[in-house]
């Protein structure tokens, strides 16, 4: 797995992002943009899934970041049952359900693979490192 420095190199969180753009822009309009209660709870569930991958990361310790994948993994659980909502309201068209279904469990497969990476590695973030080991640029 190559390097990552910051959470925008994660690519779960790269395609959560494409994933939050996505709900934002299919709930502005129309009946959607009127259901001020369903378009809020969508856009804070997709909203969830990058936020939490970006705060898991900063706290710099795998056992947290795990936890919070798993929050970003659930959180798009509920963007796609929110979806069937918003499809059995006719919000969305069965293509707009279809891409917005597909890709938001691409984003929680992305998460799935990282926990297991995570869970097996040795490494175990910086916190855990000694002052002595880390290195100074």
């Amino acid at each position: 797995m190559a390097r990552i420095d910051r959470f925008e190199d994660i690519e779960a969180w790269k395609r959560g992002r494409e994933l939050r753009k996505a709900v934002y822009k299919c709930s502005r309009d129309g009946e959607f943009g009127r259901d001020s209660m369903l378009r809020n709870q969508i856009r804070r569930a997709a909203q969830s899934v990058t936020s939490n991958i970006a705060e898991g990361f900063e706290r710099n310790g795998n056992r947290e970041f795990i936890q919070f994948l798993s929050d970003a993994k659930g959180s798009c659980g509920e963007v796609r049952d929110q979806l069937y909502t918003a499809l059995d309201e006719r919000y969305v068209t069965d293509q707009q359900f279809n891409e917005l279904y597909n890709l938001s469990l691409e984003v929680s497969r992305l998460i799935s693979v990282f926990m297991k990476y995570l869970q097996q590695s040795e490494l175990r973030g910086v916190k855990f490192k000694s002052a002595s080991s880390m290195k100074r640029p």
